[in-house]
């Protein structure tokens, strides 16, 4: 194979190519992509605390057994909401320092967007922790017998734990590739889709706040 052709082939596969003239837009692959997977998430979610809803609705209009109403939560099933508004109130103050992040990136600021980016995961670890320990206390069982409270109450948080921690993933590979020197001013398509997931995975939380822990 001639030189020319192994560059031509070369060109031909690379999706961001490095020389582009100026004024010519790079392809925001990255940013899309998110983007897909952000509708994908939101979907997933809407049918997730759907069910959820429409069970516990089920249940509570349910008809009189025995002289007693039907009731959603068991005895000695309950939802502290002490760690539930910790975790809520933790998740929303990380948008702030993942918002610095972004801003720190498009200043050129390595050092403060990797301070922001350790705050963010450091408040993502909090709000795991925090519902961890609200676990504890609850006292529900996946294996309710006839009553499927405890089995869609974790479906529905350990879904949303499960989607902290691949925020926190992406955002840690984000910061690698920022402090690398691969975003700065002119590029931070990649911190950017890392922020979007971040608030995205706050506003599923607010949600599933109001709906399974405020609302019972």
């Amino acid at each position: 194979m001639s030189t020319a052709t192994a560059a031509h082939d070369e060109a031909a596969y690379d999706l961001v190519p490095e020389d582009l003239e100026p004024g010519i837009a790079r392809p925001r692959v990255t940013l899309v992509g998110t983007a897909l997977v952000g509708a994908g998430i939101i979907v997933f979610f809407a049918g997730l605390i759907g069910i959820y809803l429409r069970v516990r609705h089920g249940v509570i209009t349910g008809p009189v057994v025995d002289g007693e109403a039907p009731v959603w939560f068991a005895d000695g099933q309950t939802i502290p909401l002490t760690p539930a508004n910790v975790a809520m109130a933790t998740m929303l103050l990380s948008c702030v320092s993942m918002q610095w992040a972004v801003d720190s990136v498009k200043n050129d600021d390595r050092r403060g967007a990797f301070f922001a980016l350790a705050m963010t995961l450091l408040f993502g670890g909090a709000v795991i922790n925090a519902t961890s320990f609200l676990y504890t206390q609850s006292g529900f069982s996946i294996s309710g017998g006839s009553n499927p409270a405890g089995l869609l109450f974790y479906a529905v948080t350990g879904s949303h734990l499960a989607l902290i921690a691949g925020a926190m993933l992406f955002a840690t590979i984000m910061t690698v590739r920022t402090l690398g020197g691969e975003y700065g001013s002119r590029d931070r398509e990649g911190i950017v889709a890392a922020s979007l997931i971040w608030y995205l995975t706050t506003g599923i939380m607010l949600v599933v706040w109001y709906a399974v822990y405020v609302t019972k």
